[in-house]
């Protein structure tokens, strides 16, 4: 047990530093290749960019394993490549596949503001600058006053890492709802479930400094990434299935039936899923 829990505290740290180049390379090339983000959520992007800055922030206060904190530089510098990339080349303004959770628009559910939405470039990019801006004065104004600061300290790092413990939820999400992996990388997929494998082993055998809340929101992270590669088997990365053509003739049908007995019928259509995101 010794001789792994040696092996881990070598191997792990470097492994967490490289993976995220490892798992957003592949889909960042792939995009630029295709010219095309369709099937990748700029959700991804988001969280682990705003749990990447809290994570940076949180660091101060907390002193956590230095090898934790190098790699949410890495998060962030690829990140932000993979976001212009992705902005890029995203599917012309009305095709679902670019907006994120395109298919709770259909329960009316909808983001302030469109948040993260936007079809302009620039306010994405306005949103990061602002909350670096933001962290920044609160840690210049708080650090010095030792009865808030360890406070504070602890919930901006619970915060970035139950966000970034969410990273999986759009996927999850998007592939249930269109019954199908297509867009989604098996590469991101492997390094995920690979990274959470060595990640739990050395948070609860290292030597190092590892707070709770790494420990906690790694576990739910892990947990997720099991589902969507169960997600993965089931569905597989082919096109989502098309919907059945006797719906349509169902909802034809009932629409008859309404107009011959007076009632006005619904004018409208379904709008098909279309390509869900990516991790």
């Amino acid at each position: 047990m010794g001789f792994f829990t040696s092996l881990a505290g070598i191997a792990a740290p470097v492994f967490l530093i490289v993976s995220p180049v490892l798992s957003y390379a592949d889909q960042a090339i792939s995009m630029h290749r295709t010219k095309s983000s369709a099937g990748f959520s700029l959700d991804i992007p988001l969280i682990m960019l705003v749990a990447s800055l809290f994570r940076i922030f949180y660091y101060p206060g907390a002193k956590y394993d230095f090898a934790l904190l190098i790699q949410s530089f890495c998060n962030v510098f690829m990140q932000v490549i993979l976001l212009k990339i992705a902005l890029e080349h995203r599917t012309p303004k009305g095709s679902e596949a670019a907006i994120p959770f395109a298919g709770s628009q259909e329960t009316g559910l909808r983001r302030p503001y469109n948040f993260w939405q936007w079809r302009s470039p620039k306010p994405y990019w306005q949103f990061l600058l602002y909350m670096f801006i933001t962290l920044t004065a609160l840690e210049l104004l708080l650090a010095p006053f030792d009865s808030i600061y360890p406070t504070y300290s602890t919930l901006i790092g619970y915060i970035g890492l139950s966000v970034e413990a969410t990273l999986p939820l759009p996927q999850l999400y998007a592939n249930s709802q269109s019954k199908s992996c297509k867009g989604f990388r098996f590469s991101v997929l492997a390094s995920w479930i690979v990274g959470d494998s060595m990640k739990m082993f050395w948070f609860f055998t290292a030597t190092t400094e590892i707070p709770l809340a790494f420990k906690l929101c790694g576990v739910f992270q892990a947990v997720c990434d099991a589902l969507i590669g169960v997600q993965y088997f089931v569905y597989g990365n082919g096109a989502p299935p098309p919907k059945a053509a006797h719906e349509d003739w169902e909802l034809a049908g009932k629409s008859s039936r309404s107009s011959s007995n007076g009632w006005q019928a619904p004018i409208g259509r379904r709008t098909p899923a279309g390509e869900k995101s990516h991790h």
